[in-house]
């Protein structure tokens, strides 16, 4: 982010006034938000994924040789599994912190701003 300019400053400065909002669109609510994921995953069991492909290197890919890192790789992605379908389900339960944008959206549609003061 670039700072900004001594000559911007100095006008700020000496302008003792509050700064006038001037806003380029209406300010009023939408009736809708965005349809956007509110967070990306995070990738789960790298460690237990690289470990697992080292040891099938070292051993020329025989999954007998690599027996215990292929099962703790698979209980890994189970739990995560597991912990991403309770996620899921407390969002659809409304326990989350935040709404979601489907819910949001619902909510907004059933009471819509008035594009117009009557």
């Amino acid at each position: 982010m670039a700072a900004p300019s001594l000559r911007g400053r100095l006008a700020r400065l000496a302008n003792r006034k509050k700064p006038v909002l001037k806003p380029n669109k209406p300010l009023i609510l939408a009736n809708r938000v965005g349809e956007r994921r509110r967070e990306k995953g995070e990738a789960t069991c790298i460690t237990e994924m690289s470990i697992m492909m080292a040891c099938w290197k070292q051993n020329e890919f025989r999954d007998e040789a690599c027996r215990k890192e292929i099962q703790d790789f698979f209980d890994c992605a189970s739990k995560a599994e597991a912990a991403r379908k309770m996620r899921s389900s407390q969002d659809t339960l409304g326990v989350a912190e935040r709404l979601s944008p489907k819910i949001l959206n619902k909510l907004l549609q059933s009471f819509p701003n008035k594009s117009h003061v009557s």
